[in-house]
């Protein structure tokens, strides 16, 4: 069974102001996207950027077989969300953009205007497999890319740069807070007997704070002598499979010329245990060749594909 990630990069149907200009372009993303996906063969790909559900039914319609999708019903601004497309019937647990009790609301800009909730909803789902019952949430936090009063991409002067840089981590900091919330309640107290995943694009890489934050009590990281040693902590604790990813295809975008893995899955420990292998881009090929990306997002409106690669792990039964 294969898990798999990807930020699908503005999927809205042409004419609009964020996605393509023209029917032509918008088939060419479509083909593209539709590719990737055929060949990756998911059971199971959480997806964000979702812009208008009637794109990822364009979508759909371009894959063979038969496909479930759930959307998020908590759009950002611009529209986009996250969602799933399976190859099982999905059940809905949760779709919430809210913050957990007690974290307040954070400043998000020099006028002192605050945020209550996530920017876009995290969708958690539960799907039947051989193994048993599969809980899986997916998840697109708050981005890297600043953007500052007045619709501008870039900043007056170096204070406001960093300023809005702190806003966007205080975002991203309590946005990755209500995310664990989500994940403590679908591992309901015993992630050793439970099957819980959590996909998405998180904006950050491995080591960063807001990343570690998803992933519970600290120890047993991949790679480290404790991964083999049950604890107590092995209950409510999340592995991240990014160091299961051959080294030289651990990224997921390409930003101003440096690689970074952003996009992550994150597993109970009885799921991760059964992980038989994990990658970018597609598997037996290696990560997709990716555009590197500016400051101005403007710049790819009409591009082919993603400017993100898919991630994915197959999982035993």
């Amino acid at each position: 069974m294969l898990l798999g990630t990807w930020n699908l990069e503005n999927l809205y149907r042409p004419g609009g102001p964020f996605g393509p200009k023209d029917k032509a372009a918008y088939e060419s993303k479509l083909a593209a996207l539709a590719a990737v996906i055929t060949e990756l063969d998911p059971a199971l790909l959480g997806v964000q950027e979702v812009g208008e559900p009637t794109a990822l039914e364009d979508l759909v319609g371009m894959l063979d077989g038969d496909w479930h999708t759930v959307l998020s019903t908590h759009p950002d601004g611009r529209g986009i969300r996250v969602g799933f497309l399976s190859r099982r019937e999905l059940r809905v647990l949760a779709d919430t953009n809210a913050f957990p009790a007690g974290l307040r609301p954070v400043q998000e800009a020099d006028s002192g205007a605050q945020v209550a909730a996530a920017g876009r909803g995290f969708l958690a789902v539960e799907a039947a497999t051989d193994a048993g019952p599969l809980r899986v949430a997916v998840a697109h936090l708050k981005s890297k890319l600043l953007s500052y009063p007045g619709n501008r991409f870039f900043p007056h002067d170096e204070g406001e740069r960093a300023r809005y840089g702190a806003y966007a981590l205080y975002r991203r900091a309590a946005e990755a807070t209500a995310l664990r919330a989500l994940a403590d309640d679908l591992l309901d107290g015993d992630g050793r007997e439970r099957d819980v995943a959590m996909l998405g694009d998180l904006n950050d890489e491995v080591q960063a704070a807001t990343t570690q934050i998803l992933l519970g009590p600290p120890g047993s990281e991949i790679g480290t002598p404790g991964y083999d040693r049950p604890d107590r902590g092995d209950a409510a604790r999340l592995w991240d499979v990014a160091p299961l990813i051959p080294p030289e295809e651990r990224y997921s975008r390409i930003n101003s010329g440096r690689r970074e893995l952003i996009d992550h899955i994150l597993m109970s420990h009885r799921l991760v245990h059964r992980v038989t292998a994990a990658g970018t881009g597609l598997p037996g090929d290696g990560t997709l060749r990716l555009p590197s990306v500016g400051q101005d997002p403007a710049e790819r409106r009409g591009e082919a594909a993603s400017d993100h690669a898919p991630v994915w792990a197959r999982v035993g039964q």
